[in-house]
Formats: C-alpha cells, structure tokens, sequence
C-alpha cells in the first residue's frame, strides 16, 4: 500500500528497501526556511536495530500491512513453538528464532500475540509481565535479609533471572518479560 509522509503515525510499518521498519515516533517539522519534512524513530522488526529518518514532506512511502493475532502456545517441536489459533484453531509453528527471548517466560496454553506480514510470522509478543514459579533458588542467609542483594534463581521454564535474596524456591512471582527483571511475588 503506497502512501506518503502525511500518514505516518505511531506503530504504521514502513517497507524501506525490502525491510519492515516500525514508527516508534515522527514529528512534522515545518522550518522558517525549506521544505518541511518528517522526522522519525523507526525500529527494525527483524533485528530490533533503532535508527532515526528524515523524509522530505510529501515523499512517496511503502507501507505494510501486519497483522497482529492471538494465539496459544501448545508446545515446543524440536527448532521450532507451536501455536494455535485463537479464532481458527489452526496450528503453526513458529521457528525459535523469531519467538526469541520470548522463549524464556512461555509456558504451554499461555496466550500470545503473532504479527505476522504476508503470512509469514514476524515476532511474538508476550504481556507485559508473566506469573512463573522460582523452581530452585539457593536458601538465602539469615543475615542478608536486609541487605538489598540479590541471587540466581531459575523459574519453571528454565530460564534464570535474579531475585532478592528472601525468595524461596516453590513461590510464584512477577517477571517482566521485555527485560527479565523480578517485579515482586503473587
């Protein structure tokens, strides 16, 4: 879908040389002197790499259509997760390069959300913070309680995050799932 600078907003997808592109943010600048022109934030889907563009106002523009699904996890298959279609039931397999850390924090029957453009899966997205359970912690010190320190802790998807030291093994927490970082228990 051809389009130009007008119709940028926040989150549209740009095809810029056979890349998406998402706007994390634009600004319409219309100097005293010139042309106005757009300046952008725009974030590679793929590689997750920021980068700034500037358009000039009226530059013709590719946008992409992405289409942003719900689905179930069901399990992991070799390279690849399997998921289920909210809505259709159908299943598809998503290989582990693209699930990526959101690997981490997926438990089975969890729901998710699949951009996918042209059919083909872009990345998945998790909530903002996940429920998981400390699977083994070492026991911490009667005297470090009131310190501020912390230590490994591995959840039940086997991923090690770090947590305070009075975090005992079978307890529930919150873990926000862009950065890894314990949120406090349930």
């Amino acid at each position: 879908m051809a389009s130009d600078t007008s119709d940028i907003k926040n989150g549209a997808v740009l095809n810029i040389d056979g890349q998406l592109w998402t706007i994390i943010e634009f600004q319409h600048v219309k100097p005293g002197k010139g042309g106005a022109f757009v300046r952008t934030k725009a974030k590679n889907i793929m590689s997750g790499k920021v980068v700034d563009r500037t358009f000039n106002a009226g530059t013709k523009l590719e946008f992409a259509t992405v289409d942003r699904r719900d689905f179930t996890y069901l399990y992991r298959d070799g390279d690849g997760f399997v998921f289920m279609d909210a809505t259709t039931y159908d299943q598809t397999t998503v290989p582990s390069t693209i699930v990526g850390d959101a690997a981490h924090y997926m438990l089975e029957n969890q729901s998710v959300t699949i951009a996918t453009h042209d059919g083909e899966p872009l990345y998945v997205e998790l909530p903002a913070s996940v429920i998981l359970e400390i699977t083994y912690t070492e026991p911490g010190l009667q005297g470090d309680r009131s310190s501020a320190g912390t230590k490994p802790a591995t959840l039940e998807t086997g991923y090690e995050i770090q947590v305070p030291l009075f975090i005992e093994n079978n307890t529930k927490v919150k873990v926000d799932t862009r950065t890894g970082d314990y949120l406090g228990r349930v």
